[in-house]
């Protein structure tokens, strides 16, 4: 199904029709010409405008163009000041030298978009908003081991430690950790949170754009923040479509030159190629830290369980055989990643760590994983006396049949994924049903109104997406301890979606917030990714790299695999 046709097209055409009007009237002096308008595609439509009730980039990015952090990685993954007078460092004294707190300054006259002064209480405020469990926050992990934040004036912001912090530089950094309003947010900490649609489908932004209307899986529209501390924006109104797929995309801006930006292009590298030689846009990748995997669900699924359903329950909710190690084992081995990596050409290599950025600490004692190998797997099922023993060609483990559900959002490049696997899994003896779902509900649907088809409720058996560990991979890792599992008690929010629990890895993980930045901490950090990867919970597939594309007329766009690519909108232009 192709997108609509120019939807900014015809916005752009109601306002000067709307102008026109009113000069008229007498009432404005000239339109000025048409509206300088920026469209772009985020062909998995944002459901919300932020990353706080959402673990989708697509969300994320939506807020972004108006949330801002204190700092961003710029596309080098150095950290630059946002809403930051400076980076904290112990050089400027914004560092202990004890490692326990870091201190934040903030620029002179920050203003809400709605005109209000932004302050270091409402820093403060995104902090408690965030880390009360029942807000559901799905960046809560940003904030483990802070003891406290507090604004020591108004343009001042003190962040503790529960204990000594040598990278402290995740709290209010990078898109994925903006600041929202205190005034805006007051009524929506813990329970409330998710009562709160209309705030988080229009939050008060710093950035240089401000929300004018939402609409969830459709559209969003901005026009120029007048409150914004920095240069005025080249753009009077930003249009932000959805829906379609990642091919619609491509064809809007390359092929038909319709759109500004297009971004996530999972597209088959031979028609993107076709599709940029017509000459309207650029297409532009970048590799960094993403990894697409498989995830295996360490919880039943089952639909007959109710509410129990893929709950941990305290270990008591097993799945009947993806809880077995060998099983899972198998499963990897069966996959042929280079096949995998080739859907994605230039911006794909097979990859066996889920740290797979930066280089130093990505440990490649796992590249086993590079060779496919069926008849190792079914040797490895037969000695594990998992059989085939009713001849049906699906093995059984404790007299459960290997059957498996596999969703993922819909996407082509995904669709072929999920083909080429099951069709190895099914040489091995384990039949599977693939599901899809539009990828505005996979990755941004409520956890309860849309709960089988959204990733963190994971009413399936095994589920594939794409996330990133960081330039610092600590956060990343601490999703995944016992104590971060998704649950209805944290409102799904927890970031460890695979619901494992391994008493080993949260031992071996303990010091790492403590060690300083050098050779011990990348040591630890492959350790635990190896942990994670021989566990056979996660499977690795591929590296990928971030692919959008723009426009030839758009400029000042600096692509960013670390950060939002909306990081620097303010600075597009024509």
């Amino acid at each position: 199904m192709r997108m609509p046709t120019r939807p900014w097209k015809m916005l752009a055409r109601a306002v000067l029709a709307a102008c026109l009007l009113l000069v008229g009237l007498g009432l404005l002096v000239g339109c000025g010409g048409d509206p300088k308008v920026l469209t772009i595609v985020y062909w998995q439509a944002p459901s919300v405008a932020g990353p706080y009730q959402s673990g989708g980039y697509k969300d994320r990015d939506a807020g972004a163009i108006t949330l801002e952090p204190l700092a961003h990685y710029d596309p080098d993954g150095v950290l630059i000041p946002a809403l930051a007078e400076e980076i904290p460092t112990l050089e400027n004294g914004g560092l202990s030298a004890d490692s326990l707190s870091i201190t934040w300054k903030l620029k002179d006259g920050l203003k809400w978009s709605d005109g209000s002064d932004m302050t270091a209480e409402d820093v403060v405020f995104t902090w408690r908003y965030c880390v009360d469990e029942a807000s559901g926050c799905t960046a809560r992990d940003v904030f483990a081991g802070i003891r406290a934040v507090e604004s020591l004036d108004s343009q001042t912001v003190k962040i503790s430690f529960q204990a000594a912090t040598p990278y402290p530089y995740h709290a209010f950094v990078s898109a994925g950790a903006p600041i929202i309003s205190r005034t805006q947010f007051a009524d929506c900490v813990g329970e409330a949170a998710r009562d709160c649609r209309e705030e988080h489908l229009a939050p008060l932004g710093t950035g240089p754009y401000r929300i004018v209307s939402f609409k969830p899986e459709a559209e969003v529209r901005y026009e120029r923040n007048p409150h914004y501390r920095g240069e005025k924006p080249y753009f009077d109104e930003v249009v932000l479509t959805g829906g379609g797929n990642a091919e619609d995309a491509a064809r809007a801006l390359l092929e038909r030159g319709e759109a500004d930006y297009a971004w996530n292009l999972q597209v088959e590298p031979s028609l993107l190629a076709d599709l940029e030689a017509m000459g309207h846009g650029t297409v532009v990748t970048a590799f960094a830290d993403l990894v697409e995997r498989v995830v295996l669900n360490q919880t039943n699924p089952d639909p007959s369980l109710g509410d129990d359903r893929s709950e941990y329950l305290d270990g008591r909710n097993p799945h009947p055989f993806l809880s077995f190690q060998p099983v899972r084992q198998a499963m990897s081995m069966a996959i042929d990643r280079t096949r995998i990596a080739a859907l994605y050409g230039f911006a794909g290599r097979p990859e066996c760590d889920l740290v797979a950025g930066p280089p130093r600490y990505r440990s490649g004692a796992n590249d086993v994983c590079l060779a496919q190998d069926i008849d190792g797997a079914k040797q490895l099922l037969d000695e594990q006396g998992v059989l085939d023993t009713d001849g049906d060609g699906v093995r059984e483990h404790q007299g459960v049949p290997l059957r498996v559900t596999f969703m993922t959002s819909t996407n082509t490049i995904r669709q072929l994924t999920q083909g080429l696997i099951a069709h190895w899994w099914r040489e091995i003896g384990i039949e599977t049903e693939l599901l899809d779902f539009d990828a505005g509900v996979y990755f941004g649907g409520d956890p309860i109104d849309d709960a089988e088809q959204t990733y963190r409720r994971f009413f399936a058996d095994v589920q594939m997406y794409t996330t990133g560990s960081g330039i610092e991979p600590q956060i990343a890792l601490a999703d995944l301890l016992c104590g971060q599992i998704a649950t209805r008690e944290n409102l799904w929010g927890g970031g460890n979606i695979a619901r494992a629990c391994m008493p080993e890895y949260d031992a071996a993980y303990e010091p790492l917030p403590q060690l300083p930045l050098g050779p011990k901490r990348q040591a630890l950090v492959k350790q635990l990714n190896d942990m994670l990867v021989q566990s056979y919970v996660q499977i690795p597939l591929v590296s990928r790299g971030v692919v959008s594309a723009h426009a030839g007329t758009l400029k000042g766009i600096r692509f960013n695999a670390w950060d939002s690519e909306m990081w620097n909108i303010a600075e597009w232009r024509r």
